[in-house]
């Protein structure tokens, strides 16, 4: 089979796309036929090397895959049914998505709703379910569209644009926090009612700010996201899933203490499956499937690791598929 093998021999780290015995693949009771899988910016710090993502080499980098099951000694699972894998340490601890085939737990599998095709549901990916999880955390919350603006910061990225399509067909006031102004057309056909430079956010704040908005999606930690608990009105929610700009929180317990502002964390790695599940299907009824086409793209194999650079560096928009028989 094709696939993305890390290696780190002697401290040679390298990332390479290569033939690999099926025979290599590790231990699992169920095996998947891969018909697609994604980029996300964890796959990307895995193949740069950026970062420890990988705990053991040789390394298959990936953490989302959709295909079909060719083997299974599950009874959860027979040949032939359609499945969606997003995190679990898929692609950090054992070998992930970015190859023809994959042997995992049946635990981590979800069955694929019939609205999506596996391409569509790595389009969607961790970042998509990811988002999801948030705006179920948001709704768990209290928040709903009547009592006004919703920010999506990062939106650009895979979760803020998957973020903002789910939020505007349910009815809320997106705004978007960009740093990318010339991209307005690409936020406002996924349905955002307005943008803000992610500058207003990003730099040192006050410890309170003006009531701004009922919620928010945060993609980013840091300076931003304690702004963004400052400024979110009394009883809003904050869900906080991502640390692009940093993984410190600089605030103050002002804003959840004066304004009852909950800070929802949201982790998509070990989510228990039922609420996975409950993922999913919310994402096959409040997902526009028209949406997906605007934010997605399409590489084959031996474009990946040139690609990851380019995500390291904030020069991919939206979603990246992976077709790994490509």
């Amino acid at each position: 089979m094709r696939a993305i093998l890390i290696s780190n021999d002697d401290n040679d780290y390298r990332a390479e796309a290569a033939e690999v015995p099926e025979s290599d693949l590790p231990d699992g009771d169920v095996t998947v036929t891969i018909d697609y899988s994604t980029i996300n910016f964890k796959d990307s710090m895995a193949i740069a090397g950026s970062s420890p993502i990988i705990r053991s080499f040789p390394m298959v980098p990936g953490i989302d895959l959709a295909g079909t099951i060719e083997a299974s000694s599950s009874d959860e699972y027979s040949v032939g049914d359609t499945v969606v894998l997003n995190g679990w340490g898929v692609g950090e601890r054992h070998w992930g998505g970015l190859a023809q085939k994959a042997r995992v737990k049946a635990d981590w599998l979800v069955s694929l709703p019939d609205a999506f095709t596996t391409e569509q549901a790595m389009v969607i990916g961790t970042a998509g379910y990811t988002a999801m999880l948030c705006v179920l955390n948001l709704e768990k919350n209290g928040v709903t569209p009547d009592q006004g603006e919703i920010l999506v910061t990062g939106a650009a990225g895979g979760v803020g644009s998957v973020a903002i399509a789910i939020l505007a067909k349910l009815g809320y006031e997106v705004i978007a926090s960009t740093g990318r102004p010339e991209e307005a057309d690409y936020f406002t056909e996924l349905g955002a009612a307005g943008l803000i430079d992610r500058n207003e956010l990003s730099e040192p704040g006050r410890p309170m700010g003006k009531e701004r908005w009922a919620g928010a999606v945060d993609t980013v930690g840091s300076h931003t996201l304690a702004n963004v608990c400052a400024s979110t009105k009394y009883g809003g929610a904050v869900a906080a899933c991502g640390l692009a700009q940093g993984f410190d929180l600089p605030a103050t317990v002002m804003p959840f203490i004066l304004r009852s502002v909950t800070l929802a964390g949201t982790d998509s790695v070990n989510c228990p499956k039922p609420r996975r599940i409950e993922a999913w299907n919310r994402l096959a009824s409040d997902l526009d499937p028209k949406r997906l086409a605007t934010m997605a793209s399409k590489v084959g194999l031996d474009e990946v690791i040139p690609l990851a650079a380019k995500q390291l560096a904030g020069q991919v928009r939206g979603r990246v598929v992976v077709d790994v028989n490509n």
